[in-house]
Order: structure tokens, then C-alpha cells, then sequence
């Protein structure tokens, strides 16, 4: 009989534990540093023109002198070979930077495009050494934070130094996250990748 009450309180616990989780993980994956004057402000791919949007407001309060922008993996050379012109998210961000007030030579398209987050960071690594910077302001979606946060301490460490920002225009609302459908995905997907990163990236990205 004790035996059976205490497994029934164990199970009531995690019982407990799992619900706490399934509520409070939308909020969990959301997390932001104070703004500091750093080397460069970076794009990531994703959530346009919102991210751009956001670099725009950081450039212009002084915060760093450059823009770069990373491209996602695209379907480019498919539709050339079609005699299709492409315009990619790139494109797009790059203009929305400069609609919202950035210096054209302050702009820089990453010629790299990354097919995940983590060949984002290591592509930006690069990028950052390349040039002896030692500070970056990170944009992204607001969900998308942790996991930038975790993939960057995990391939980059603390030099460069990451200060990651999201999109204050993102809509996702991590207090209600399962209510919307857009909202539930990305904390699906940014769970899994978590737990991608923390195993070591055994799964790699696919490409189109």
C-alpha cells in the first residue's frame, strides 16, 4: 500500500511539473540583453521585415555603425536555370534598412546563406574574426532567443561577446502560446533545436 502511494505521489508531481512546463516554456524561450555599443548589428534570416525593422532602430540610436544581413538558403540557382529572376529575403531586408534610415555603405549582405541557426553562427564567427570584431548585436524573433543564445555559447563562446535582441514587432506571445498556431510551432521547433544544440547537433540541416 505505501508502495502505491508513493508512486501515485510521484506521478502527481511530475504530473504537476509537466503542466508548469507546458504553460511557462513559451515564456522560457524568450530572452533578451541590455543594449550595449557593439562592432555590428546582424540580421538573422527569418520574420521579415520585422528584424530589419528592429536593427534599423538599434543603428539609429548609435548602438553599432553596420548592418549585416544573413541569407537563408533559397531556391536561387533552381529558378535561374528557369530563366526566373529570384528575389530572396536579402533583398528585401536590405531594403527595409534603408527605408528606415540606414547608410547604404553601412549594409552588408553575408555572401554565405545558411540553411539553420547554428550555419548561421558559425558563419557569422567567421565574419566577426575575419574583421577583429569582438562584439555583435544579434536580431531575431523573439522565441528564437534562447536557442541563438545556447548555439552561440556553445560554438562561439564568450569573444566574440553576443548581445541578442528580439523584434519588439513580433506578434508571438509566449503567455498563450498555444492558442495560435504560428505561435505553437515556433515553440515546438525551437524546443527540438534546443535540444538539438545541447546534444550537439546530431541532426543536420536539409536543403532545398
Amino acid at each position: 500500500m505505501r508502495r502505491w502511494l508513493i508512486l501515485g505521489g510521484i506521478l502527481i508531481v511530475l504530473g504537476l511539473a509537466g503542466i508548469l512546463v507546458f504553460f511557462k516554456i513559451g515564456e522560457w524561450l524568450v530572452v533578451q540583453d541590455p543594449l550595449a555599443h557593439a562592432d555590428v548589428i546582424i540580421i538573422l534570416s527569418g520574420d521579415l521585415p520585422v528584424r530589419a525593422m528592429q536593427a534599423a532602430e538599434i543603428y539609429k540610436a548609435g548602438y553599432a555603425d553596420q548592418v549585416w544581413v544573413s541569407p537563408p538558403i533559397s531556391p536561387e540557382e533552381e529558378l535561374k536555370a528557369m530563366k526566373i529572376y529570384f528575389l530572396g529575403e536579402d533583398f528585401y531586408n536590405e531594403k527595409v534598412l534603408l527605408a528606415e534610415g540606414v547608410r547604404p555603405d553601412a549594409i552588408r549582405v553575408l555572401d554565405q546563406a545558411s540553411a539553420n541557426t547554428e550555419e548561421e553562427v558559425r558563419e557569422i564567427s567567421r565574419w566577426l574574426h575575419d574583421n577583429n570584431f569582438h562584439q555583435a548585436i544579434v536580431v531575431t524573433s523573439k522565441p528564437h532567443t534562447r536557442r541563438v543564445r545556447t548555439i552561440w555559447r556553445k560554438l562561439i563562446g564568450s569573444d566574440p561577446r553576443l548581445i541578442v535582441r528580439f523584434a519588439e514587432g513580433d506578434p508571438y506571445d509566449g503567455s498563450h502560446w498555444w492558442r495560435h498556431t504560428h505561435d505553437a510551432l515556433s515553440v515546438v521547433r525551437e524546443t527540438l533545436g534546443l535540444f538539438n544544440a545541447w546534444a550537439g547537433f546530431p541532426l543536420r540541416p536539409s536543403r532545398i
